[in-house]
């Protein structure tokens, strides 16, 4: 991770949703750097390793903690990195309110109240999407309404983080909106693309042959926004920031980079119309209130592989000083080696 305009490391980073995709690699990298990590999560297992790794964990659902078990964690904390989050295209409606905006307030509250002088909160390109072609988005867009009850709750935590900075004036707030992150431990993006190709015996059918042009961001490079999200001397608080590799390129490459090149896996791209895959899914989604599974495909996960969407990275770039530190290219290696590892 780069020391341009860095201070001296905190003494203790809390990370939030330390046993998903994102959590567990910003965990990594801090202890490799030397910062004493608290973290939390909801996975007891991987939080034994976190453990064994050098981080201090504490198994916690942040949408179930109390006053006092949110005291306790913040105790001694300097920055909190906030990568907890309900992120999923489908679920009851209480559940993201729950996870995104409820969890979100208490841990603001009790992290301004306990002394943190940093809040990254880690939010999502989500809050963009509308069913449209969308070329550079900058950070002030907002749709006329927001496609589902994830996309809605994250823009209302948001708001509260927003709220915060007038409330704590000495804990300095940054939002980070990551595109598509991909990488070790990713449980969205690459898992989910994986299960169809295996159950399509490397057959995927794609709306438009995966010709959309859309960011990923490799995981790393999100932690690297992060640290600088942290480190940088002369952010305002209450700044946000567009996340990427700053590298558009279409969901066909994509694949075809990881699973073929990469991997040695078969891939034979179908391509299907866009109304009857929307048929579909919004059969599916009916279907799944009955059943209480998540669909295989919703419409909201059909539109994000369905629609060009590519964001503007000049604010990143220029204020928080954040350059991709790994190419797509070498993200993909790097996690096609820990799919062959890992299985």
């Amino acid at each position: 991770m780069s020391d341009a305009n860095a201070a001296a490391p905190p003494p203790r980073i809390l990370v939030t949703g330390a046993t998903g995709g994102l959590g567990r690699n910003a965990v990594r990298l801090l202890l490799a750097r030397g910062v004493a990590v608290r973290a939390s999560g909801r996975n007891a297992g991987v939080g034994r390793e976190l453990a064994r790794q050098g981080a201090q964990f504490v198994a916690l659902d942040l949408a179930l903690a109390t006053p006092a078990q949110l005291a306790e964690l913040l105790a001694g904390v300097d920055a909190v990195w906030h990568c907890a989050a309900l992120s999923s295209p489908w679920g009851p409606a209480a559940d993201f309110v729950a996870a995104n905006v409820d969890a979100t307030r208490a841990l603001l509250a009790a992290a301004g109240q306990g002394g943190a002088r940093h809040f990254v909160h880690i939010s999502t390109p989500a809050i963009y999407f509308d069913y449209r072609d969308r070329a550079d988005v900058p950070e002030s867009f907002r749709p006329a309404r927001y496609v589902n009850d994830y996309a809605r709750t994250k823009a209302a935590a948001e708001a509260l983080v927003q709220a915060a900075v007038a409330r704590f004036p000495a804990m300095r707030c940054v939002i980070l909106r990551p595109r598509a992150i991909f990488g070790p431990h990713d449980q969205v993006l690459i898992p989910r693309l994986d299960r169809l190709l295996r159950r399509g015996a490397g057959r995927l059918a794609l709306p438009r042959g995966g010709a959309v042009t859309l960011d990923v961001t490799y995981v790393d490079n999100v932690v690297e926004a992060m640290w600088l999200a942290t480190s940088h001397a002369a952010l305002a608080s209450g700044s946000a920031f567009n996340i990427t590799n700053h590298e558009p390129a279409t969901l066909r490459d994509v694949l075809q980079r990881l699973f073929v090149d990469a991997l040695g896996r078969p891939l034979r791209i179908v391509a299907l119309p866009y109304p009857l895959l929307a048929g579909v899914a919004r059969a599916l989604q009916v279907a799944a209130r009955f059943s209480g599974k998540e669909p295989a495909l919703t419409p909201y996960s059909l539109g994000a592989i369905s629609y060009n969407m590519t964001l503007d990275n000049m604010h990143a770039r220029e204020v928080l000083g954040y350059l991709p530190a790994v190419s797509l290219a070498e993200g993909i290696a790097r996690t096609a080696a820990w799919m062959r590892q890992h299985g």
